[in-house]
């Protein structure tokens, strides 16, 4: 027998299952689908849970506010241009969904090269052992010779280049984030981080031009922010750092402006998740009303899941 005392849990008092809280009902469980189910059957057999329920909740908020012609703004990264997304994009930009884009500055280089050229995302390992890193000399020339033409007519960046696309007539033009927005009448604002994308290394380069355009659609970002009160959405896909900074920044000059921006809704998607993301785009924002949503995926997946379930938020 050991020498240590233990506790006596015959003594325990026990409760009924039916007075207790569960958190996991029969009504929440998920559903199997036949082969030949539809999108809609398969939506609705979902589990009524955790991750499900909450992309079931942002999809509403999304309906509830272009219904109510409140904004929805969607920030992303770079890569979702890169892994295929701009078609579905555009289509929700179509269905009057999104009602402005926000990028940072790799994001009007890979929306050109596909929109001009038909290719984009070079081999950066390779091109960087000899230098030739980021030196393709018609991206650098078409997106900054666009620049300098943007300064002289005081337009924004997304704007300047979504114009440019347009003029130039892309042969890719369709699945122009940049292009169709211009053509849609949908504001795209840029935020370059000077030094960060390829262009910044070419002769062609004019950095206060850069400086004076990306900062007119921070000014651009920020008005729209405005209209985030009493609903809205502000989604967040792919930015770990510059766009979740950004929109704090274009926040705070809303709300010293005057307009209150509270009672929104905000959702971070990612393959990782991320701190800036979390606090500056899902929590602190939300404070004081609101509500802040946060799913971990690969966007190629997610995003058009996403889509979807809009579009058949729509039609109820």
């Amino acid at each position: 027998m050991s020498k240590y005392p233990e506790i006596d849990n015959k003594r325990a008092r026990l409760y009924s299952i039916k007075d207790r809280f569960s958190k996991v009902q029969l009504d929440f469980l998920g559903k199997p689908v036949s082969a030949d189910a539809s999108m809609q059957d398969w939506w609705d057999a979902l589990p009524d849970i955790l991750i499900a329920k909450d992309l079931k909740a942002l999809i509403a908020d999304i309906v509830d506010s272009r219904k109510r012609q409140k904004p929805v703004i969607l920030m992303m990264g770079a890569h979702v241009i890169k892994v295929g997304l701009s078609p579905i994009l555009i289509d929700l930009m179509d269905q009057g969904i999104i009602t402005a884009l926000a990028m940072n500055g790799a994001g009007i280089i890979h929306d050109t090269e596909l929109s001009m050229f038909g290719m984009t995302s070079e081999d950066v390992a390779s091109n960087l052992f000899d230098g030739s890193f980021g030196m393709v000399k018609e991206t650098g020339d078409f997106i900054n010779g666009a620049i300098d033409a943007g300064v002289k007519e005081k337009l924004g960046l997304g704007e300047t280049i979504g114009k440019a696309l347009v003029e130039a007539k892309a042969k890719n033009l369709d699945i122009s984030l940049l292009g169709q927005a211009y053509l849609k009448d949908v504001p795209v604002t840029v935020h370059v981080g000077i030094g960060t994308d390829i262009i910044h290394q070419q002769p062609s380069t004019d950095g206060a031009a850069i400086g004076e355009l990306s900062y007119r659609d921070f000014k651009i970002l920020a008005q729209h922010i405005t209209g985030l009160d009493n609903g809205g959405v502000v989604l967040n896909v792919g930015s770990a750092v510059v766009l979740p900074e950004v929109f704090l920044k274009a926040l705070t000059v809303a709300r010293n402006l005057g307009d209150p921006c509270k009672k929104f809704t905000t959702a971070n998607f990612d393959m990782i998740q991320h701190y800036r993301p979390r606090v500056n785009v899902v929590t602190r924002p939300t404070m004081g009303g609101g509500q802040g949503y946060t799913f971990t995926g690969h966007h190629e997946i997610m995003i058009p899941l996403l889509a979807a379930g809009i579009k058949m938020g729509m039609k109820i």
